[in-house]
């Protein structure tokens, strides 16, 4: 998997930006390759499920997480363009409550890597966008949360001049100040 890891600003938050190899045709990369996956980032967790969503402009999800089966995720975009980020809400980390962001597009082919441990979310700033992610854990919808997309304690500058679209779940999502958190670093 050729790729150049970045660091984010939160150290365990990883954009993964791949060799692309293009001409006339088009273009080919590998998007995910395990044993490079952990030599390049540490990380050895496995990937059990991979989700695709497809959302339109001003479509804000998130920002979820499980308190249960934390999953971390590799994300991407296929189609579009949107803002995505992750939050720490893991209570013994030095980062904790603060965010970072990047801008995934087709056109970039950038990934994020999103440990376990981390609030997750993105807007769509294109016309459309195709979302795609790997996750370290099932989907438990018992134990899902949202925490506010714009909550002034985690302070995120989203990219928009808009009110987004929100989900229900998301609407009514917690403030960090009472939002469920991980106690640990490592969440279990």
């Amino acid at each position: 998997m050729p790729y150049t890891v970045i660091p984010t600003a939160i150290p365990d938050v990883l954009i993964l930006e791949p060799q692309v190899f293009g001409d006339a045709r088009g273009f080919f990369f590998e998007s995910f390759n395990q044993r490079d996956f952990f030599e390049k980032t540490g990380v050895d967790l496995p990937f059990v499920q991979d989700n695709h969503s497809k959302s339109a402009k001003g479509v804000l999800r998130g920002l979820h997480y499980q308190i249960q089966h934390p999953q971390g995720k590799l994300v991407r975009v296929v189609q579009g363009e949107v803002f995505d980020v992750a939050v720490d809400l893991r209570r013994s980390s030095a980062t904790f409550g603060q965010w970072s962001g990047v801008h995934l597009s087709a056109d970039n082919h950038r990934q994020l890597w999103v440990p376990p441990g981390f609030a997750h979310g993105f807007v769509v700033l294109s016309e459309s966008a195709e979302f795609l992610y790997k996750t370290t854990d099932y989907w438990f919808p018992e134990h899902e949360r949202s925490l506010r997309w714009n909550d002034p304690a985690v302070g995120i500058d989203w990219p928009i001049d808009f009110e987004p679209q929100l989900a229900a779940k998301d609407q009514v999502g917690k403030w960090l100040r009472e939002a469920d958190v991980f106690e640990s670093e490592r969440p279990a």
